[in-house]
């Protein structure tokens, strides 16, 4: 996909952050006098943030969409990993004549803090010792992500973002946009999200940073400086994070109970299953892009989130007086983040007199479904967007179907 980017390399000077490794794409740096304070009360700057931007800014600055990508996700969103030669983890979503169109928005997606992308993170070098900054790096919270995106956005010298975008953890962070800068938004899209992480999701993920810690080579959370890798630990944290984005009928479809390059059972322990050997590729891939820290991290950010905590405890006081427009998603098959959860939000946003659509997608594909492809969702979005960019004189456009022979952009889901 070819997408024309603006010149912003004069809009980004400013304070010197500590280097991330060389990584291409887009850098920004922050906090240098004046450092982002994190809710765990720490101090954070200087600070880099890691972006891709695709498509091109209006004079008006009116057309910008922010994406915000899920726990294991990153920056780019619509064109080819450079690490991994996968195509982008929202392809189906974001480019030309998708509903998330780069021909008429300028769509911006940023690796969040805490990240291993570019973003300062745990594996950058903490600049008090020299070395990675490991566990000493300060927890992040998911209002400390879109408190440095708006950093971003500032800097950009855009004053209000046409729409924020995102699914599941991406979810979290639109709420979280809607409720503190709702004057900076015309729209927000959650989808396949809650206002708060429920005790089975926080379960889930503790089981999987348990894993992490409990490998030896994760070594107290210093693996970089002795220049070792908990992979085995890491990659049962994606196995079983990676169950919980796939619904029964999704699995069984899928593997049944089918073997692996083989015509009996083993009687052993090696993957006679293809659900095994599947899950066992998703760990060890899973391992050669994420670090294992920021895993940690990130999920402790999820974890944290609780929207309606902020306005004591009643979720529409986040959202009084809002003039956003919302589309509120979720799919019927997903059961980590199911519709009853998103029917909260709604009647949050209902009691809040809150403009607010929602759409509960029929798809047996699970909480991954909104990585795929689901006609339904896409159509949906591409009209929610559309009436939102109508008012503004933004162009309006009907959906051009999905050319298969550029290949399955959700090969390696980035939930």
């Amino acid at each position: 996909m070819t997408v024309e980017k603006p010149n912003t390399s004069s809009l980004l000077q400013g304070a010197t952050a500590p280097a991330p490794e060389a990584f291409p794409g887009e850098q920004a740096a922050f906090g240098a006098e004046a450092p982002l304070r994190l809710d765990c009360g720490v101090d954070l700057g200087p600070f880099t943030l890691a972006y891709q931007t695709y498509g091109t800014l209006n004079a008006a600055k009116t057309n910008a969409i922010l994406v915000c990508h899920a726990l294991t996700g990153d920056q780019f969103c619509a064109e080819r990993h450079p690490l991994t030669g996968r195509p982008g983890w929202w392809e189906l979503m974001v480019g030309g004549g998708r509903p998330i169109d780069t021909d008429r928005y300028f769509v911006l997606c940023v690796n969040v803090i805490g990240g291993c992308m570019g973003s300062t993170g745990p594996k950058e070098v903490d600049p008090a010792t020299g070395k990675p900054w490991g566990t000493r790096f300060p927890i992040v919270t998911i209002a400390d992500m879109v408190r440095a995106q708006r950093l971003l956005i500032d800097r950009l010298g855009i004053e209000k973002l046409f729409c924020v975008i995102g699914g599941s953890m991406g979810g979290m962070q639109v709420l979280q946009w809607a409720a503190r800068y709702p004057e900076r938004l015309h729209a927000a899209v959650p989808i396949a999200t809650a206002a708060y992480h429920t005790a089975q999701n926080i379960a889930f993920h503790e089981v999987g940073r348990q894993a992490i810690m409990a490998d030896p080579d994760w070594d107290e959370g210093n693996y970089l400086d002795s220049g070792k890798v908990p992979r085995r630990g890491l990659s049962v944290a994606r196995m079983t994070a990676h169950v919980t984005y796939l619904s029964e009928t999704a699995l069984h479809e899928k593997f049944g109970r089918r073997l692996q390059d083989r015509r009996g059972l083993s009687y052993g322990f090696e993957a006679d299953f293809q659900v095994e050997s599947y899950l066992r590729y998703q760990g060890s891939s899973f391992v050669d892009r994420f670090d294992a820290n920021s895993y940690l991290y990130i999920t402790r950010a999820m974890d944290y989130f609780d929207l309606a905590a902020e306005y004591g405890g009643v979720l529409a006081r986040a959202f009084e007086g809002t003039s956003v427009r919302f589309c509120v998603v979720s799919f019927t098959s997903d059961w980590l983040f199911p519709t009853s959860e998103a029917k909260h939000i709604v009647r949050a946003l209902n009691a809040a007199a809150a403009d607010v659509s929602f759409v509960e997608v029929e798809s047996d594909k699970g909480h991954d479904a909104f990585l795929l492809d689901e006609a339904e969702f896409h159509e949906t979005l591409n009209g929610f967007l559309n009436g939102c960019a109508e008012p503004l004189g933004l162009p309006i456009r009907d959906l051009v179907p999905w050319d298969p022979t550029r290949g399955d952009p959700t090969l390696d889901r980035v939930t």
